[in-house]
């Protein structure tokens, strides 16, 4: 009985100890996301924040799948708070599962450390290419033409905080979203190469 009992008991607790780490970096994303700020010469309404790490571990530790799993619920949690009407929320989503999701889809063929790295490389750069069109196409139109946030607003807004490049919509892509997303996508590839073998014993017992 205990030899055909033990494999459903292994399979539960592997299940649970999967859920409950997932749990946690879920929650540690959701706090990281509210500790947000905005980055010098990018408009205030293009904010910078940490929870793309706890994300990132998830990619790492329990795959792609997963991590684009806790980018969702981070930004579901982050609604009600939201100063977008969700647009934010879902640009955050998108763009974001497309650097963990890159970077974790590439380490989970190649488990080393080269892996890991050319993983978040090749995820900050996917993750740029996306940005740009993804608002050029989708979410500047909708600010500008659903929410009545007009296109010389937005470029006022850049050009009040120094970035006097942008004068158009594609300076505003160029200018903006590019180094945004570079910048995003070096400063949490840098902190995750710090700090992951320290908690990597933590993630994978």
């Amino acid at each position: 009985m205990n030899q055909i009992s033990n494999p459903s008991s292994l399979k539960y607790r592997k299940t649970a100890h999967f859920v409950a780490k997932a749990g946690i970096l879920c929650a540690v994303a959701i706090v990281l996301m509210y500790l947000e700020f905005a980055v010098p010469l990018m408009p205030t309404f293009l904010k910078f924040d940490f929870s793309e790490i706890a994300v990132l571990l998830a990619a790492f530790t329990l795959g792609p799948l997963s991590a684009i799993l806790i980018e969702l619920v981070k930004n579901l949690v982050h609604l009600p708070g939201t100063m977008s009407g969700g647009i934010g929320e879902i640009a955050n989503f998108v763009i974001g599962s497309f650097f963990v999701g890159t970077a974790g889809l590439i380490y989970k063929y190649r488990k080393t450390k080269q892996g890991a790295l050319l993983g978040m490389f090749v995820g900050t750069l996917i993750m740029t290419v996306a940005a740009c069109l993804i608002n050029y196409y989708i979410m500047l139109p909708i600010y500008i033409n659903v929410v009545g946030f007009p296109l010389p607003a937005i470029i006022g807004a850049t050009n009040a905080v120094g970035n006097t490049l942008v004068t158009d919509m594609k300076t505003l892509i160029l200018f903006v979203f590019v180094p945004f997303n570079l910048f995003k996508g070096f400063v949490i590839s840098i902190i995750v190469t710090l700090i992951y073998k320290r908690v990597s014993p933590l993630l994978h017992r």
